[in-house]
Parts: structure tokens; sequence; C-alpha cells
């Protein structure tokens, strides 16, 4: 890390107005520099989505007038914020970028769909330390002050610490007052997923439409994973990486007359 003070990108996927940003600044300009560019709209469930087929804008904007540190909201995905910031926004690379925090989990299969998180796995295929900070909570009116003391916390471990190459953390809070959240938990994320259906509709004009729905089902009943410590009122972080080989398979891969 830079011996000076250090440079902070903050991002996320519900919009550069929602409130859970909001409260990842607050904390993030106690540790450091902060620069924020972030969705003009929300971006939940777009996962690593980047634009490569419409324009991209980002325009310098004034979210509160008491912030003295510069803001950008831009038209792309939470991926393209961190691929925008880096390549023409930030003078240096920063020494850390945090998303979030997000109106809502991201815990064990979520990872995969949201968008908080790919913030910071792209920051992470960039060389950056980052993670992805979400609340249990999908309130636009969510509480985040408990949160804070947590937040700043972990965020300080990993500007100290720094993370491993290809590493990056997805950090839970439960929807707990201050008092109540037990600690922190490092953990696995759970074998969980959901269940979907597609509720069919038929519009005035007769053609169907269709409402995703579902529901969350945990087959996981270790208690080393992320979804037991947040059961259990502890704060779960666990390291996420993005190599998707599955190493494990390999060698039995191998043995398979893919060739004959």
């Amino acid at each position: 890390m830079s011996q000076e003070k250090p440079l902070i990108l903050v991002t996320n996927d519900d919009g550069i107005t929602a409130p859970g940003i909001r409260a990842l600044i607050d904390v993030m300009k106690q540790i450091g520099e902060v620069i924020v560019v972030a969705p003009d709209s929300p971006q939940s469930g777009m996962g690593h989505a980047i634009t490569i087929s419409d324009t991209l804008y980002c325009d310098q904007v004034t979210v509160k007038e008491t912030y003295k540190h510069k803001e950008y909201s831009c038209s792309g995905t939470p991926a393209d914020c961190v691929k925008i910031a880096t390549q023409e926004i930030l003078h240096r690379k920063p020494d850390l970028c945090v998303s979030g925090i997000n109106h809502g989990s991201n815990s064990s299969i979520n990872v995969i769909y949201s968008g908080t998180m790919s913030a910071a796995v792209e920051a992470g295929i960039e060389g950056i330390p980052a993670i992805g900070f979400s609340l249990l909570d999908y309130s636009l009116n969510a509480d985040f002050e408990p949160t804070k003391k947590f937040v700043k916390k972990i965020t300080k471990s990993v500007l100290k610490h720094g993370l491993p190459k290809g590493v990056v953390l997805n950090v839970n809070l439960p929807k707990l007052k201050e008092s109540e959240i037990k600690g922190i938990k490092v953990c696995r994320q759970a074998n969980a997923r959901w269940e979907e259906e597609f509720d069919k509709r038929t519009n005035p004009q007769g053609r169907d439409y269709y409402w995703l729905t579902g529901k969350f089902v945990n087959d996981d009943e270790g208690e080393d994973s992320d979804e037991h410590a947040l059961a259990q009122g502890y704060v779960s972080v666990v390291p996420v990486q993005f190599d998707l080989t599955a190493h494990h398979f390999l060698k039995d891969l191998q043995t398979w007359e893919l060739n004959d």
C-alpha cells in the first residue's frame, strides 16, 4: 500500500444515490481519500455484465453539497464503473475498491448474480484489493448505522494485510442492532440455491409476460458456512476467487478418452 493516504474507489449496484453507498462513503472518508464511481440507476442482479454494444456516459455529479470528494455517475454496470474509474478517472491505481453497502444479501449462491460483488471482482482482476459489503435488508430505508463499525474494521484489516492475487472478500452483515451482532466469522460459501418459478401473465394486448419468482433453499448444514454465521448473528467474511477452474476435477477429466 502507498505510504500516502490510501486512495479508495467506492462503487455499488444500487445506484449512486442509494442509502447504502452513502453509508459506505461515510466510513471510507474516515480511512482514506475517496472517489466514487457508481451506476446512475439500480443495477442489481447484473452479475459481471459489461457494456459492449452501447455508449457509456460518466459525468461528475454532486450528490451532497457538503461532500468534498469527487463523485461520478456512470450509465453502465458495476463492472463498467470499475473499468472506467481505473482507466479514465483515477490518477493512480487505488489502494482499495469497496462495493456496496448492498441493500440485500449476497451470501452463498447470490454471489454469482451480484452486481455488488462483480464490481469487487472486476477490481480484483485489475490487481486492486477489493471488498463487497451487503446488508441483509432489502428496504430502501434500511438502517446501515449498525454495520459501520464492522465495515471499518474489515476495511482497515485489508489495507494492513492486503489480499492474495485473485482473491476478493464477500462480506455480509446481519440485520441486527450493533449490540446484537456477535462478531465477525471467516466462512466458506454455503451450498444453497434458488428454486425458481415464472409467474406467467397476459397484458391487455394479449401478449404473455413473466415475473421471476422463487424461494431460497439452503441445503448446507455445515457450521462453517456464511449462511450459518449470519443466522447466528455474525458478520460473514468469505474469500472469493475468480478462477472458476474446478481444480479437484482436472485429474479425473484427464482420464476421459476425449481424443479417441
